[in-house]
């Protein structure tokens, strides 16, 4: 990976996290991020297994909606854990 593919997931997994957190709830950026990152690995996992297709031919958009996918899974584990 480079150093851009690296800087877009950044931006994708801080974009997600924050749509994430309208439904979940949260603040602040630092949180955002670590949803939005960690839930893009959760929700790719969850939708792959699921069999889910979202039909969507944006790459950008399908990644920001399956990684704001795994970041409200994320921070509902993380609710309930906390």
């Amino acid at each position: 990976m480079d150093t851009k593919n690296i800087i877009i997931a950044l931006v994708l997994g801080l974009i997600a996290g924050w749509l994430a957190s309208f439904i979940v709830g949260g603040y602040g950026i630092v949180q955002y991020l670590i949803s939005g990152v960690i839930g893009s690995f959760v929700g790719s996992f969850a939708l792959n297994k699921a069999g889910v297709n979202l039909g969507i031919q944006n790459e950008y958009i399908r990644d920001i909606v399956t990684a704001t996918i795994g970041a409200i899974i994320v921070m509902v584990i993380a609710n309930i854990l906390t």
